[in-house]
């Protein structure tokens, strides 16, 4: 007896895991909790009863409970967490702005330069270390508080802006599915080159490049890659360079980054996809001086994640949160309002 698994893979972006699978035509008939864990790798029941009360088990597209009878031929999707990582958390006291906090989840806005998740290069001084001893510190704890922050969803080191992290394994469970879904909301601001002409659209897969490992690039429809949407609508025009407000459909590693590369618009200070150079503009001495001091307010690319909007794992309620441009970026657009006022632009 066998079946069909597809394990899809999750994104980087999303921190989430998701398999199909269908029942062989002989397939007995016992509890999906049992059937899912007898093949699914490094899975406990815990897990798969969590994900099934939160609407994460499927069969034939329906959601069912823990105690649903598997039937042969029954079509089951399922997703989780991502599994924890095999990396030492280390408590670290570092400051974190909490935007919100209730005994199921945390929303903070991340500064610049600070890495989300301990890794390769990176095992102290990130946001996890920093949640890690806040947690720590806390007088009552959930019932199912499971000892680490739960990763849903990240920023890339110089993205500044909101996230949401789990305190506990219900709430992860439940808000991995709604990235899943795309039923949560995320609104970017970013600042591009180029005079952006109109608001817009960018459907292209986004996968690693085929010539630095490092980055991500956008692929026509085919095999290389993954399927992404990036909506967007211009906020204000500079000439030279143009603020812009990203939705996103999809959450890829690097999307907004590789996408507005790929229609000519890399982000402003983007060192990995071409921003970080003067790409629109004069040759003057004078330009390059006021480019270099733009470029010296922020660590990185413009990108700030402005909005998150999610239901909540336990009242169901939405919730919005929206937060403030660095001041390094607010200062990057006060020096362009005032260049433009004072020097006539040819775009």
């Amino acid at each position: 007896m066998s079946e069909e698994i597809e394990e899809v893979e999750g994104d980087e972006e999303e921190l989430f895991e998701h398999y199909r699978l269908k029942a062989d035509p002989g397939q007995e008939v016992i509890r999906i909790d049992k059937f899912l864990m007898d093949r699914l790798p490094n899975t406990s029941r815990n897990k798969i009863q969590d994900a099934a009360k939160n609407g994460n088990v499927l069969v034939n597209e329906k959601a069912v409970k823990q105690n649903y009878r598997i039937k042969p031929g029954d079509e089951v999707s399922i997703v989780m967490p991502y599994p924890v990582r095999e990396i030492e958390l280390i408590p670290q006291d570092i400051p974190i702005d909490i935007v919100y906090e209730d005994e199921d989840l945390v929303v903070v806005s991340k500064p610049s330069n600070m890495v989300v998740h301990p890794g390769y290069g990176n095992y102290t001084g990130t946001l996890v270390n920093a949640l890690v001893f806040h947690f720590d510190k806390l007088p009552q704890r959930q019932h199912d508080y499971f000892g680490r922050p739960g990763l849903v969803h990240r920023l890339d080191k110089n993205t500044t802006g909101i996230m949401v992290i789990a305190k506990t394994e219900s709430a992860l469970t439940y808000l991995a599915k709604q990235f899943f879904d795309r039923t949560s909301e995320r609104r970017y601001h970013a600042l591009v080159w180029g005079d952006v002409k109109e608001d817009g659209t960018v459907t292209g897969h986004i996968g690693r490049s085929l010539r630095n490992r490092k980055v991500m690039a956008v692929f026509p429809e085919g095999d290389h890659g993954k399927h992404a949407v990036t909506h967007y609508k211009v906020l204000e025009r500079f000439g030279l360079v143009t603020l812009i407000e990203c939705k996103l459909e999809t959450g890829r590693t690097h999307q907004i980054r590789a996408h507005m590369k790929s229609i000519g618009h890399p982000l402003f200070n983007d060192n990995e996809y071409g921003g970080d150079t003067i790409v629109r503009g004069t040759t003057s001495a004078m330009y390059k001086k006021f480019i270099d001091n733009c470029f010296a307010l922020i660590p990185g690319q413009a990108l700030h994640a402005k909005t998150l909007g999610f239901t909540h794992p336990v009242t169901k309620e939405f919730m919005q949160f929206d937060s403030d441009l660095p001041t390094g970026f607010k200062l990057i657009l006060d020096k362009w309002k005032s260049y433009t006022s004072n020097v006539e632009i040819e775009v």
